[in-house]
């Protein structure tokens, strides 16, 4: 009889992990098949290194106290306004404007555009509002000094949320402004992501805004790396740029706080950013966006900030719509919005971007959009800090080229400038990228706006990033050697695998 040789303890763990792993696999929702697949080969054929990776990347998890707390805080937020503060929130027929309570206030929403707020109300549960008066600043320095012009002038409170804070002279100046703005006795609270800001929150300059009054927090703190990988997943972070002040001017875009010479990549530099500065009732909806973040950090009930009334918006003020997404919202958010803007646009398309890495259906979305006729161009740069979202980028252009879809790629420095407007009319602006960090992993803060004079400002801009670009072009994708695509697409295979 032959004799039957047992596992080992440790053999027989592994199994186990093995088997364990592999049901999670199939058993997470909103996993697309390809992600499936790929994730279960790697745990089938590299067991012990694909089970410690689907640990490290596998899934979408902050921590379930974390996700607790959060959708608790966001559960007890005020997002609607009453009728007496802003424009009655109705979708009306095309061309004509919601009348509101307030003389002043109108949301004008186009029946061309309605669905895309519609959308837009069911990531985040704000409706559109309208009285809000914008600008397009015109580049990152000019950004902080707008910015420590309005802290200089607040009266009641400022808040601040970065995904990357750096103490370097812009980072300075922030933090002197905060400084003096506490001093005054106005309210100061400054929240910057624990990985992205972590040069800044390990600094003397943390600890010295605490003793002058501002209230600092570090958002989605890690804590000791290696418990991080039974808590939660380690890479989901806070990217988010919001600023609010006196809860009528707000700020949006993509812009860090930091110069644009950006010193810890100074490489790649300057960043160059797009932000806009806003003022009106939109300030109350990246307020809900700053409470949500900060309350769930911070043992502060900031509610009350919300049922203050609001400051009367200004006369032909434009619509515009605040966008919140991340881990603990809808999954595939930020790509629907993407997609469905794509397939609104009638006549031109118009989008920047710095990390560019499509699921499918996005990338279905903007070929369909070129071969409809639709006049579609990419912005992204020439050399990207990320050599993976490089590659993988590159990956897709053949099929986007022959689609008809024109890409330039920026080489006056790293274009980080996120930002899509659709036939002159609307503009997307926030801190989301095309790509699946933003789409499954981070926290992100985007505006919707319906104003033909502050996108012709968008699209301007956008015109001098493709005016100071290189076209990629059909012919000279298709003459990349061999050992070159082979690269590109085996680096972008992985990307189911983030």
């Amino acid at each position: 009889m032959p004799s039957f040789v047992p596992y080992s303890l440790v053999s027989f763990a592994l199994l186990l992990a093995e088997l364990a792993t592999i049901a999670r696999i199939l058993l997470r929702p909103h996993r697309d098949p390809a992600s499936r697949i790929a994730w279960l080969l790697v745990v089938t054929f590299l067991p012990l290194a694909g089970i410690l990776a689907y640990l490290l990347f596998g899934e979408v998890n902050i921590g379930r106290r974390r996700v607790e707390r959060m959708r608790t805080v966001l559960a007890g937020l005020r997002k609607d306004f009453s009728a007496e503060d802003l424009s009655a929130e109705t979708f009306p027929a095309e061309g004509a404007a919601t009348e509101a309570s307030t003389a002043s206030a109108q949301a004008v929403v186009l029946e061309r555009h309605e669905n895309l707020f519609r959308l837009g109300h069911s990531i985040s549960g704000f409706h559109p509002v309208g009285g809000n008066t914008a600008q397009l600043l015109p580049d990152s320095n000019a950004t902080i000094d707008a910015l420590v012009d309005d802290i200089d002038a607040a009266k009641q409170h400022v808040h601040l949320l970065f995904y990357i804070w750096l103490p370097d002279n812009n980072g300075r100046k922030v933090i002197e402004a905060l400084k003096r703005a506490a001093a005054r006795g106005v309210a100061c609270r400054a929240m910057a992501d624990d990985l992205g800001s972590r040069t800044l929150i390990r600094s003397d300059h943390w600890e010295s805004m605490r003793q002058a009054g501002v209230q600092v927090a570090n958002g989605l703190p890690i804590g000791y790396p290696l418990l991080r990988l039974f808590i939660g997943r380690i890479d989901l972070r806070n990217h988010r740029k919001i600023v609010v002040i006196d809860d009528h001017i707000t700020y949006c875009g993509s812009q860090n706080c930091a110069d644009p010479e950006f010193l810890v990549k100074a490489k790649f530099a300057p960043w160059v950013d797009a932000m806009m500065r806003f003022e009106g009732p939109i300030a109350r909806q990246n307020q809900v966006l700053f409470a949500g973040d900060w309350m769930s950090r911070v043992d502060e009930d900031l509610a009350a900030l919300l049922e203050a009334p609001l400051r009367a918006p200004e006369p032909g003020g434009f619509t515009a719509q605040a966008i919140g997404a991340g881990p603990t919202v809808r999954f595939s958010a930020m790509p629907e919005m993407f997609e469905s803007m794509l397939y609104a646009a009638r006549r031109e398309a118009i989008v920047s971007t710095p990390y560019f890495v499509p699921n499918e259906s996005l990338q279905s979305a903007l070929c369909a959009t070129a071969y409809r006729g639709v006049d579609t161009t990419l912005l992204f740069p020439a050399r990207n800090d990320s050599w993976t979202v490089a590659a993988a980028s590159r990956s897709y252009y053949a099929e986007l080229l022959a689609a008809g879809v024109k890409i330039h790629e920026y080489v006056g420095g790293l274009l980080h400038a996120k930002s899509m407007t659709i036939d002159g009319e609307i503009t997307l602006i926030g801190s989301a990228n095309m790509d699946r960090r933003s789409f499954d992993l981070n926290y992100e803060n985007n505006i919707l706006l319906h104003d033909p004079a502050l996108t012709a400002q968008m699209r301007a801009r956008q015109q001098e990033y493709i005016a100071r670009s290189r076209p990629a072009t059909r012919e000279e994708v298709a003459a990349w050697p061999v050992s070159r695509r082979l690269w590109h697409n085996s680096v972008a295979t992985l990307g189911p695998l983030l």
